[in-house]
């Protein structure tokens, strides 16, 4: 029941959901030597830059690009109720089910699914599912006490670990289940902003009932209806079969390998796994037990795991692969053009950045020390690297909040703090240390070109005040996020460009899905933002939000990333997308040519 993400490109990792971002859109095709018709069927190759790494994306481990893609497809993230389309608008898929506001005081949302749709495995899906998505995704089980230093439970139990927050979903009781166990009611005690967002339909019951040791769905939804709703000031000893539950789902589809066990790949979207190569290639088959209104017509999607733009364009020449979308860069384009590839550029709603740790045991438990080194991070030099040769408009990013194409962006840059960092300032950062040569362990992905220039540029002008950086760049950065081996990190957020879920994600209390970085400034006022229906209340909390994070040293936004996709002459029906999706959000629209 997630509705958010990180960017691990590659590659990015969230998916986490910012403030919807309008989309500018721009292209240029190529004009095809022979004349295509379409054909039915057929299979289209995507290069991805990153392997998957779980099919649950909705895990903090789990929260990475290919895994929510792959989640896409096979119906356990963004798609069922709903789906955001590239223009950010929330599209009702009927086919699936519907879902209505039925009361505005109280809040309350009622759910009713198709009484034909069934798992991939021939399994009926009802409403023990949706109880289950509920159960994940409101914590309403859950009694712990969070150390706001390390984000640990110091008493009571986190049942399920997700990359979201569980602020809105939290304020509502146990959802009331129609008699044929296909409609659920969801009554919320505040107003929740983002309530048309969420899809209460994530992993199988039936399955997650197995890996517990239940005999069914039915038998779990008793199990969760039965348990008293958690309170940390009195917290109880977990209940053992509930908390096997949810440990299967925490880390029970974290995978290397094709499972040899066939409930792990369990579908209710329209494709489901049916092979992996790690390091090469995913491929998912449809799945012929879906029956909603995102039928696709290709018969197969092939991720192809290709982590370098160059050899991405390459693959595309050649004919490996159909639609790629690189890192967007001068070269890039050019490499496209020459490739006489159809190209669809627009920004992403999406932005790289630097965080530091606030942990009490790190060098960044001192606000000093943090100022100091971000008055080291030379934002323009490495904005002019990496973006302004495709786009000489660019700016550097100043706001944790906004994008510069949302029309609250030039008045939250006024008032936000961010001109403190406006220029490198080596004896302003050395005045602030007073002789100290603080060390300090940055996080970035080794695979990723940008963020190694990124890192590069930073260790260089960092030393400079007498930093000591040390390199702690690793391809599996996105499943360190978070574990206490670094300083500072180096990574892109995503959003999926409509709701405001990512802001409790990220800027929540300490212990929220996405707050890797404990930091304790926003907690409250992140919350708030799930119940603020009035948008100038809103926005003003977003920039208060904004304003805190600079006057705490958070860290900094960097730049706004460029999009590109590359498709080939195969393939009809890919439009270009900003969000975490990227070239899937339409899967049911692509097609197969036949040349004549």
């Amino acid at each position: 029941m997630q509705i958010k993400g990180k960017r691990a490109r590659g590659a990015v990792g969230t998916i986490a959901v910012l403030s919807a971002a309008a989309l500018a859109l721009a292209g240029c095709t190529t004009t095809p030597q022979t004349e295509p018709t379409t054909a039915a069927g057929g299979t289209v190759t995507v290069a991805v830059v990153n392997d998957l790494t779980s099919l649950n994306s909705q895990t903090p481990q789990g929260n990475l690009d290919t895994n929510g893609q792959v989640g896409y497809l096979n119906g356990s993230y963004g798609t069922g109720f709903q789906y955001i389309d590239n223009n950010y608008a929330i599209v009702h898929d009927d086919k699936f089910g519907t879902f209505e506001k039925t009361s505005d005081d109280p809040l309350t949302v009622k759910y009713t699914l198709n009484p034909d749709l069934k798992w991939s495995d021939g399994e009926p899906i009802t409403a023990d599912d949706m109880i289950l998505a509920w159960a994940i995704g409101s914590g309403h089980y859950d009694d712990a006490t969070i150390n706001p230093d390390t984000g640990e439970a110091t008493s009571g139990n986190q049942y399920f670990s997700i990359a979201a927050s569980t602020a809105g979903l939290d304020t509502t009781a146990y959802p009331e289940v129609s008699d044929d166990n296909k409609t659920i009611t969801l009554v919320y005690s505040k107003p929740y902003v983002d309530w048309e967002l969420i899809n209460p339909i994530a992993q199988p019951a039936h399955i997650v009932a197995k890996k517990a040791g239940l005999a069914s769905a039915a038998d779990l939804t008793k199990l969760i209806a039965s348990l008293p709703a958690g309170d940390p000031a009195a917290p109880v000893a977990p209940n053992a079969e509930f908390k096997k539950a949810a440990d299967f789902v925490n880390t029970g589809y974290d995978m290397t390998a094709l499972p040899n066990d066939p409930d792990l790949l369990v579908s209710s979207g329209p494709f489901m796994v049916s092979a992996w190569t790690p390091g090469q290639s995913l491929t998912m088959v449809r799945n012929d037990k879906y029956v909603a209104g995102l039928m696709p017509q290709v018969d197969k999607v092939v991720f192809r795991f290709i982590g370098d733009a160059s050899a991405q364009v390459t693959a595309l020449q050649n004919g490996e692969v159909d639609i790629i979308s690189p890192q967007a860069d001068a070269n890039t384009i050019q490499a496209l053009t020459a490739a006489k590839a159809t190209i669809l550029t627009g920004d992403q709603v999406s932005y790289d950045h630097l965080d530091l740790t606030f942990s009490a045991a790190g060098v960044f438990s001192d606000k000093t020390v943090r100022e100091a080194f971000l008055k080291t991070v030379p934002r323009q030099q490495i904005l002019d690297s990496i973006v302004t040769p495709i786009n000489d408009k660019a700016k550097v990013l100043d706001s944790q909040m906004f994008l510069p194409n949302q029309p609250e962006y030039a008045d939250a840059i006024k008032m936000n703090g961010s001109d403190a960092y406006d220029k490198v300032d080596i004896d302003g950062a050395k005045a602030l240390l007073a002789g100290k040569t603080p060390e300090v362990k940055l996080m970035y992905n080794t695979k990723n070109p940008n963020r190694v220039d990124e890192f590069q540029a930073i260790q260089a002008s960092a030393t400079k005040a007498g930093f000591t950086i040390v390199d702690a760049g690793s391809p599996d950065w996105g499943t360190k996020l978070g574990d206490g081996t670094y300083d500072a990190v180096l990574f892109g957020w995503i959003a999926p460009g409509a709701g405001t879920a990512g802001i409790p994600q990220i800027f929540g209390p300490v212990g929220s899905g996405g707050n890797y970085n404990q930091y304790p400034g926003t907690g409250d006022l992140a919350n708030e933002t799930q119940s603020t229906l009035d948008k100038s209340k809103l926005v003003d909390l977003q920039m208060q939000i904004d304003k805190q994070t600079f006057a705490d040293a958070y860290g900094l936004p960097l730049f706004q990333l460029p999009g590109v996709f590359g498709v080939g002459s195969k393939v009809d029906g890919v439009k270009f997308m900003g969000n975490q999706n990227g070239p899937f959000w339409n899967f049911w629209e692509w097609s197969v040519k036949a040349t004549k």
